[in-house]
């Protein structure tokens, strides 16, 4: 199933702040066109829980896709990947 990520939400607003952690992510589902918003961790849950599960975003481009990382305190986050790069793709949706 592939969901295309069209927001994000961060808790204390700071929207393009790298440092401050997404707590929610607004999608849509490519299948059904139904949406909705899940928590980071049901995200990242959902992508690891099945290997036919992805998640993108749109840009100029096309999809760009996403994949679970995880910073060096352990918490783990979506992050694109384009262009052979980790990129902050996510930060240019709109607040959901």
């Amino acid at each position: 199933m592939a969901l295309r990520i069209t927001g994000i939400r961060k808790d204390n607003g700071n929207h393009n702040n790298p440092h401050e952690a997404v707590t929610d992510y607004r999608w849509e589902n490519d299948a059904d066109g139904s949406t909705g918003i899940s928590s980071r961790m049901d995200m990242v849950n959902w992508l690891e829980s099945n290997q036919n599960n992805e998640a993108y975003v749109r840009d100029m481009r096309g999809k760009v896709y996403c994949y679970v990382n995880t910073n060096r305190y352990g918490t783990k986050f979506l992050q694109t990947y384009a262009d052979n790069r980790w990129t902050d793709n996510l930060l240019s949706l709109p607040e959901c």
